[in-house]
């Protein structure tokens, strides 16, 4: 199965997309780190004991990965905006091998005292059109929610627009369900959240 673990939101540079970010949602941020084989970094926000939001951006001092970024943060242009989610599985290797192809070669990866194994496309982007969420198995007991302020956010909608929208829930099958997450066909790409905030219900 497949569970909703976290929402990623791109920015070109990580200074600027806090700040913009902050002031959609009138919280801060917590600490993240860096993914020195991704050559990204990032901060954090929780969404519960369960679900937590990132905001990524490639890292200017680290050195270029081998392979494009993750996220496909390469070509990543415009003002920070909702560009992935995220679900974590207990078996990697199953949920890629059952899943469309194009899901990515499951990678293990580090982050401090985390560990993850994380299901990487050789282009960097996921199946329809990068809409496809990407999958995620954590390693042992560490998981970045125990470890966040608990600022009140929670997700209350997750909309998830695509020209196929029909394919893409039929490609998650069986294996997904949460009734946060709405599948809606349309001309473009779109990820929308909604997030309830201690100041009210934002959208990003």
């Amino acid at each position: 199965m497949l569970r909703l673990d976290h929402l990623a939101l791109s920015c070109e540079r990580l200074a600027d997309g806090v700040g913009a970010l902050e002031m959609a949602l009138g919280v801060p941020l917590a600490p993240g780190g860096v993914h020195p084989l991704m050559g990204t970094h990032n901060r954090l926000l929780s969404l519960g004991p369960d679900e937590y939001l990132e905001l990524i951006a490639v890292d200017p001092s680290a050195s270029p990965p081998p392979m494009p970024r993750w996220f496909d943060l390469d070509r990543f242009t415009g003002p920070v905006r909702l560009t992935h989610w995220i679900c974590r599985t207990d078996d990697l290797a199953g949920s890629l091998a059952c899943g469309p192809a194009g899901l990515g070669q499951a990678t293990d990866l580090a982050r401090g005292d985390f560990r993850w194994r994380f299901g990487i496309p050789p282009q960097g982007r996921l199946p329809f059109d990068d809409t496809h969420p990407a999958l995620i198995e954590w390693q042992g007991d560490a998981h970045p929610c125990a470890f966040l302020p608990d600022q009140g956010c929670r997700l209350r909608a997750l909309h998830v627009t695509h020209p196929d929208a029909v394919g893409l829930r039929l490609a998650l099958g069986a294996q997904f369900s949460d009734d946060r997450v709405h599948f809606h066909t349309g001309p473009a790409k779109t990820l929308l959240a909604e997030i309830a905030t201690p100041s009210g219900l934002k959208v990003i």
